[in-house]
């Protein structure tokens, strides 16, 4: 039973940053930022939005996004496999929030975040539709020191 506790664990860690990955490099870095940083951010979501949701594997779908003014972009998943009493915020703040942040850090893709300061919100359902979790990346988080 704890094997398949860690082995859940796993799995939900590694989708979680894949998607998160896949989700900034492709949509974000497509169009990004001419001179009106908030209203590339709000087009790139609206963009994204006209689509539909994105099926990025079995158990993740990414909604919908979002922004906030020139500052905040935000990414809606689902986690299809997982309800909101199975997520351990312990996992996600000791695995997820470190690679995610490292991963901004270092990807010449989201050096156009880096730039504008622009702070990255993913917010989780579970597959009942219940707001599971929230991981916010601000840039004190990913500034280069």
């Amino acid at each position: 039973m704890e094997q398949n506790k860690e082995k859940k664990k796993g799995k939900t860690v590694g989708i979680i940053v894949g998607a998160i990955t896949f989700a900034i490099t492709f949509y974000a870095v497509q169009q990004f930022f001419k001179s009106d940083v908030a209203s590339e951010l709000k087009t790139v979501a609206s963009d994204f939005n006209t689509q539909g949701p994105m099926q990025l594997d079995q158990s993740l779908r990414l909604d919908s996004m979002g922004s906030i003014g020139k500052t905040n972009f935000i990414y809606y998943y689902t986690l299809l496999e997982i309800e909101k009493s199975e997520v351990n915020l312990d996992t996600v703040n000791k695995y997820v929030r470190p690679s995610l942040i490292e991963n901004i850090k270092t990807s010449p893709e989201l050096k156009i975040y880096r730039d504008n300061k622009i702070t990255m919100d993913y917010k989780y359902y579970d597959k009942n539709g219940a707001f599971a979790m929230e991981i916010a990346i601000t840039p004190e988080l990913y500034k280069s020191e």
